[in-house]
């Protein structure tokens, strides 16, 4: 059903932030029918360039043209009048609230003071058998799972008679299926004309969807293709701007003796509800042990409890033969484990400290750093310069604000800073979560570089390309409970994504 008028024109688009050029006249449409996809690294100015279309924030120079005529979108209320929705990448729903409730907020009727819910719970019915979109309009949000909150969202979008549908990093924590049965949703919603924005940092599936391919680097497109005329490979390049290893060399290594083993684990969550269900796991030296699954199936906890972060209910670890069940973060870290947690500003690096200072801070009681009872200012520095220079860190100074750095040159400081203390265990949390192609390849090879020297090392995932990418075996959990055990030789992202929704 695609035609060659343009649903949606961005004509020399130009943003401007305080000492940042986030758009730098960028041009952009999209067909009805179509999926335009929408490629770029963080900070490659996607986000800024949909919050303009979406009316959060307004454009310094250029032009919205919406079927041919020029538009002015002030918020996102002027937005969805004008029908253009937008499906963000953390859902914007109220768990407490049902289905209808939920697609009815924000609803205006001048004939009534709230809205009809049995007459917006008919028309949700009639658009769920209309485009598959299978979801309960009475059931709570909470109750859902998050490939069904998605399909509200997008419910709430097509409601309000969006023509035009942004969808920003939809795939982001769906598994394979869901994945699959979301993109024949959006292939009946540009059968039935719809025309749709899809910002992916997944390679494979902009090929597999897109009808076309916008590539944004620095704020400026530097590409534009279509999947017949490219690959993973180009378009990689693209974003980036040189060669990219999408898959770093994993060399057969001789595994070595056990380093870290999880015995019958259990952890409560914070809710107060098992997180964690007598998982075992075993990690030798020379492997990489990848955990894949999706959010909140105990992921985090189980990394937090290995870490000394986390109290355990029952069970047992042990790193290198020795006991740390129950032990403090800095036992373990004795003990020969490096941490790389998930959320790096909160418990992985201090925004206020400096590079150097974050570089430290761990090993700021080191003898080596000290000197008559002070830090030695001196071997502090060459200490920092030496990370700096050997992990890539992209930084003005040493002294600079570890918050006014980017996420990928952040994550490089704390692997650095990890990586450093030749550990005999490393677990990585979400190790390249929010940062660029260019920074991912970097941390993978380090990883794999652990791997070759001997150390075990535990992945934590969402990514499945991550997991794929990195593993020698791959644990899937579900629902606290590590659920099936691959080698990486006989798995498939079917049989994997099969395992994470509890199927075995």
């Amino acid at each position: 059903m695609t035609t060659s008028t343009p649903l949606l024109e961005l004509r020399g688009i130009t943003k401007r932030f305080p000492g940042v050029l986030a758009n730098d006249d960028v041009s952009f449409d999209v067909r009805t029918g179509e999926v335009h996809a929408l490629l770029g690294e963080n900070g490659a100015g996607k986000s800024t360039l949909m919050k303009i279309l979406f009316g959060l924030y307004q454009a310094d120079e250029g032009q919205i043209m919406l079927r041919g005529e020029e538009a002015t979108i002030t918020s996102p209320t002027s937005a969805i009048e004008q029908r253009v929705g937008m499906v963000h990448q953390h859902f914007m729903l109220v768990p407490t609230l049902t289905v209808v409730e939920n697609v009815a907020l924000g609803l205006h009727d001048a004939r009534k003071l709230r809205p009809d819910l049995d007459a917006v719970g008919a028309r949700i019915r009639e658009i769920s058998e209309e485009y598959g979109l299978e979801v309960d309009p009475d059931i709570d949000v909470w109750k859902l799972s998050v490939g069904e909150r998605q399909r509200v969202e997008i419910i709430k979008a097509l409601y309000r008679d969006a023509e035009l549908l942004v969808l920003d990093e939809p795939t982001a924590v769906l598994t394979p299926q869901e994945v699959d049965d979301l993109f024949v949703i959006l292939r009946q919603l540009t059968a039935a004309g719809t025309g749709i924005v899809f910002i992916s940092h997944k390679l494979h599936e902009v090929l597999a969807l897109s009808d076309r391919i916008t590539v944004l680097r620095n704020g400026r497109v530097t590409g534009r293709t279509v999947p017949a005329e490219t690959d993973r490979q180009q378009l990689a390049e693209m974003m980036v701007g040189r060669e990219v290893d999408l898959a770093p060399d994993r060399p057969i290594v001789e595994t070595g003796p056990v380093r870290l083993s999880v015995s019958g684990l259990h952890v409560t969550g914070d809710r107060g509800t098992p997180a964690v269900v007598d998982v075992d796991l075993d990690v030798r030296g020379g492997e990489i042990l990848g955990i894949a699954g999706v959010s909140g199936n105990g992921q985090r906890e189980l990394a937090e409890a290995i870490a000394g972060l986390r109290q355990l209910d029952r069970g047992s670890i042990s790193i290198d033969g020795a006991d740390t069940t129950g032990v403090t973060p800095g036992m373990a870290r004795a003990a020969g484990l490096s941490y790389v947690p998930e959320e790096r500003m909160k418990d992985g690096a201090v925004g206020e400290f400096d590079v150097a200072e974050n570089l430290l801070l761990v090993d700021h009681g080191d003898s080596r750093f000290i000197r008559n009872g002070l830090f030695d200012r001196d071997q502090i520095e060459t200490h920092a310069a030496r990370l700096v220079e050997e992990y890539a860190v992209k930084t003005p100074t040493l002294h600079t604000p570890t918050s006014s750095l980017s996420g990928g040159n952040i994550q490089k400081l704390i692997m650095a800073r990890e990586l450093d203390s030749d550990p005999l265990v490393i677990l990585a949390a979400q190790p390249t979560r929010g940062v660029d192609i260019g920074a991912a390849e970097y941390i993978h090879r380090r990883l794999v570089e652990q791997r070759g020297e001997g150390v075990a090392v535990l992945v934590i995932s969402e990514d499945l390309d991550e997991v794929f990418a990195l593993s020698d075996r791959i644990a899937v959990m579900f629902d606290g409970a590590v659920v099936k055990i691959f080698d990486r030789a006989d798995a498939t992202r079917e049989s994997v994504g099969l395992a994470m929704t509890g199927v075995v």
